[in-house]
């Protein structure tokens, strides 16, 4: 699979124009656009929401894991 990186720019109407040739023609094409964010908290929001739909942290909700409370180690103050 071959990966192509298109950097464009939206219009005043937020449509996205790209300009760019393909070898094929009348083929069925998956576009991959990934959004700079504005800010650390949306980041932040869309990797947690991920890793929790992740499959791999499903061990997780295995209550076995549970092996800390909130009455474990020592408060840490900085």
């Amino acid at each position: 699979m071959k990966a192509i990186e298109i950097r464009s720019k939206t219009d005043d109407k937020g449509q996205l124009k790209i300009d760019y040739q393909l070898d094929r023609s009348d083929s069925h094409v998956r576009v991959l656009i990934l959004l700079d964010e504005d800010t650390e908290e949306d980041e932040e929001k869309l990797w947690i929401d991920a890793i929790s739909k992740n499959p791999a942290f499903e061990f997780l909700h295995d209550s076995s894991e549970d092996i800390y409370s909130l009455h474990d180690g020592e408060p840490f103050n900085d």
